[in-house]
């Protein structure tokens, strides 16, 4: 390999480096929201999180069968297994209301985030 080569691909890796490091202090830097998936409904079943800011949303399913935790208003789905936790980055949101739900239980498994 060139020198030339070798300076390339060096610096290559440190902006790569650069952009992990980055990424990983933002995602450090949210605040961190939980819902619980517990006898097919969410527990809570509203969350106020904040406007404008980028967070995490922590969902865990405590139930015995998998769930499809899905939002049409901040574009999530996903399936959770039982006994499993998945963590979702969202946002920002603008002020409002967001709906979302378990899709194998929409009778029950219904809830809001309210961004303020």
């Amino acid at each position: 390999m060139t020198f030339s080569r070798l300076v390339a691909v060096a610096v290559y890796a440190a902006a790569l480096l650069a952009n992990v490091a980055a990424t990983s202090a933002s995602f450090a830097d949210e605040k961190s929201f939980t819902l619980t998936i517990q006898d097919h409904r969410f527990k809570p079943q509203t969350l106020t999180v904040p406007a404008g800011e980028k967070f995490s949303l922590v969902v865990v399913n405590a139930d015995p069968t998998s769930e499809e935790f899905e939002s049409n208003d901040f574009h999530v789905e996903k399936v959770i297994s039982a006994g499993k936790q998945m963590t979702f980055h969202v946002g920002p949101l603008s002020a409002g209301s967001y709906g979302f739900f378990g899709e194998r239980h929409k009778d029950t498994a219904v809830g809001n985030l309210f961004a303020e």
